[in-house]
C-alpha cells in the first residue's frame, strides 16, 4: 500500500542583522563596492520581527491563513499587516533572531559558538517561557563569554562575528586552523542550516502529536553541504539534528538537488515505507543564510523594505498507509530525464506527462504546487511571478494536449493554482509549503488530489548544464473506500452462520 503524509511542520526566524552580514548580496557588496549606498540604506530599511510576523505571506507559511485568503489581498502586501497575527502558526512559528542564536549554541556540540554574558541571560530567559525548549535542551545552554573574549576570536582569531540589534553578541569559532571548510563563516552557514532544521523537527512533533521514539529515519534535504577538506560535502546533517531534536531511534542521511531536493526527499522517504524498509520517516531542512536579502537592491529601488529577512525550514513525516491520511502515489512520479531537454517548456511537461500512466488529464489534478515563491519578491527584481507563470506553461499544455479551450487558461490558473506565498531560500519553494494544506484539503473533501513539482538548476554547480524535476501525486486515501466496499470479517461469518442456519431448516422440512 502507498505511503500516507501523517503531518508537516513550517518554520521562520527573522534575521536582519544576519542579512547585513551573513546574505551573499551584502557581503559581496562589501567586498566589492564597501562605501556603496545600498549598504548605507540597508540597515533602515529592515523589518522589525512585529512587521515580519503581520506580512501576510508568513502568515500563511506558518497556517494562519490560506493561499485562497492570501489571494483576496492585493499587492503590495508589506504596508497591510494581518491584524491579531502571531508568531504561533498550526504548522509552525516564526521566532525571533536572539532565540535562534541560543538554539545555535544548544545545536554546537563543538563548542564553536561563544555568546556574551548578558545576552545568554537575557535571551535564556526567553526560551524558558518557549512551550518547546525543555530542560534538556536549556542545558545545553552555556554561561557566557566576557565581550573582550569575543572580540579578540572575531579580530585575532577568524570567528564569524553574530549580531543582535546592530551589537555584537557572539561568534562562530572557526573549526579548523587552516581547513576553509570548517572556518568561521561555512560553520556559521552550517550551524544557521542545522538549527532550523531542528526548529521544524521540534515543531512537527508538538503540532502532530508525534511519539519521538517511533521515527526509524530522517532525510535532510537542504542546501548545504558539511564536511571537511577530504570530503566538502560529506555530511550527515539528517543525523546531527536528530540527535539534538531526541529522535533516539533514528538513523538518516542527506539528499541533495538544489531545489528539486525536497521532492526527491519525498518520494525517497515514501518508497521506503511503502517497502517496509521503515515504518516512520521524516523529510526536513533548514534554511539559508546566503539567501538572505538576495534581492534587496532591486527591493530598495522600489520603495520596500528588505523582504528576504527570514530563514525557513520545513519537516514532512512520512508514515505506513493508515486508511485515513493521504496517500502518495509512487505509480505517478514525473521525471525530467538526462535526455529530456532544459527548456522550461520541456521541464514542465515530462513532469507533467506522467499522468498518462493513468490515464489522466491536466484538468484532472485539482491543485498543482510549484516553486511556490511570494511574488512581492521576485517581481521587483525582474523574475516576474514565478508560480504563474508555471501554472500558465501547465493550462498551455493542456490546451496543447486537447484536454481544454484556449479560452479556458486565465480560469485554469485560479482553480488549479495558488498565489505564492513561501520565501525565497532556494529549495523551500519547490512544491513543498502546500504539503501542510494538501493534507487538510484532501482530508476535508476540498480537493481529491494535488501534484507537487519539484524543480532545480544543476548548472549552478558547474558540473553540469542540466536543469532537474520531479513531481509526485498525493490524492485521498482509498483505504476508507475499499473499506465501505469490503465485507468485515464479522460481517462474513454472520452470512455464514445464516447460510448455515438456513440449510439445516430446509433439511428438516424435507
Amino acid at each position: 500500500m502507498n505511503s500516507v503524509i501523517l503531518g508537516a511542520s513550517y518554520i521562520m526566524v527573522h534575521a536582519p542583522d544576519m542579512v547585513i552580514h551573513n546574505g551573499s548580496t551584502q557581503t559581496t557588496e562589501r567586498t566589492v563596492n564597501p562605501n556603496s549606498e545600498y549598504l548605507k540604506e540597508i540597515k533602515n530599511n529592515l523589518r522589525t520581527f512585529d512587521q515580519v510576523v503581520g506580512y501576510l505571506p508568513n502568515q500563511v507559511y506558518i497556517g494562519n491563513i490560506t493561499p485562497d485568503e492570501l489571494a483576496k489581498h492585493e499587492m503590495p502586501w508589506f504596508d497591510k499587516p494581518m491584524e491579531g497575527a502571531t508568531r504561533e502558526g498550526r504548522f509552525g512559528e516564526i521566532m525571533p533572531q536572539d532565540e535562534f542564536i541560543l538554539l545555535m549554541q544548544i545545536c554546537d556540540v563543538f563548542d564553536l559558538v561563544k555568546l556574551e554574558k548578558e545576552f545568554v541571560t537575557a535571551t535564556k530567559a526567553k526560551l524558558m517561557n518557549h512551550p518547546l525548549f525543555d530542560d534538556g535542551l536549556l542545558g545545553r545552554i552555556k554561561e557566557g563569554e566576557e565581550l573582550d573574549t569575543i572580540k579578540r576570536f572575531v579580530e585575532k582569531e577568524h570567528a564569524e562575528a553574530i549580531y543582535n540589534n546592530g551589537v555584537l553578541v557572539g561568534c562562530v569559532k572557526r573549526a579548523h586552523d587552516i581547513d576553509i571548510n570548517l572556518s568561521g563563516h561555512v560553520m556559521f552557514e552550517n550551524l544557521v542550516s542545522k538549527a532550523s532544521n531542528v526548529l521544524a523537527l521540534l515543531n512537527l512533533v508538538s503540532k502532530n502529536n508525534i511519539n519521538k521514539e517511533e521515527i526509524e529515519y530522517i532525510i535532510e534535504c537542504s542546501e548545504e553541504a558539511c564536511g571537511d577538506v577530504n570530503q566538502r560535502g560529506g555530511g550527515n546533517f539528517a543525523k546531527a539534528c536528530a540527535e539534538v531534536a531526541g529522535f533516539v531511534n533514528a538513523t538518516g542521511a542527506d539528499t541533495r538537488g538544489f531545489c528539486a531536493a525536497p521532492t526527491h526527499a519525498i518520494i525517497e522517504a515514501a518508497a521506503l515505507v511503502k517497502a517496509g524498509v521503515y515504518k516512520k520517516v521524516i523529510v526536513s531542512a533548514g534554511g539559508s543564510t546566503a539567501k538572505l536579502g538576495m534581492n534587496g537592491k532591486d527591493h530598495l529601488k522600489k520603495g520596500y523594505p528588505i523582504l528576504e529577512d527570514t530563514i525557513g525550514g520545513f519537516a514532512v513525516l512520512i508514515g505506513e498507509n493508515d486508511g485515513v491520511n493521504p496517500e502518495i502515489n509512487l505509480d505517478l512520479v514525473g521525471r525530467h530525464t538526462v535526455g529530456t531537454g532544459s527548456s522550461p517548456q520541456a521541464v514542465i511537461t515530462s513532469l507533467v506527462s506522467s499522468l498518462d500512466k493513468a490515464g489522466m488529464k491536466i484538468t484532472d489534478v485539482d491543485k498543482y504546487s510549484v516553486e511556490m515563491q511570494n511574488p512581492e519578491v521576485t517581481k521587483p527584481a525582474g523574475a516576474g511571478d514565478v508560480p504563474m507563470a508555471n501554472y500558465k506553461m501547465i493550462a498551455a499544455l493542456a490546451v496543447k494536449r486537447g484536454e481544454m479551450d484556449k479560452k479556458d487558461l486565465e480560469e485554469f490558473t485560479k482553480k488549479h493554482g495558488m498565489t505564492g506565498w513561501a520565501p525565497t531560500q532556494g529549495h523551500i519553494p519547490s512544491g513543498i509549503p502546500y504539503l501542510g494544506f494538501c493534507r487538510e484539503d484532501i482530508l476535508s473533501g476540498k480537493i481529491k488530489n494535488a501534484m507537487i513539482i519539484g524543480k532545480g538548476s544543476l548548472f549552478l554547480g558547474r558540473m553540469t548544464n542540466l536543469f532537474d524535476g520531479v513531481s509526485f501525486i498525493i490524492e485521498a486515501n482509498k483505504g476508507r473506500q475499499e473499506e465501505k466496499s469490503a465485507i468485515s470479517e464479522e460481517e462474513v461469518k454472520t452470512l455464514i452462520a445464516k447460510a448455515l442456519k438456513d440449510f439445516a431448516s430446509n433439511l428438516l422440512n424435507e
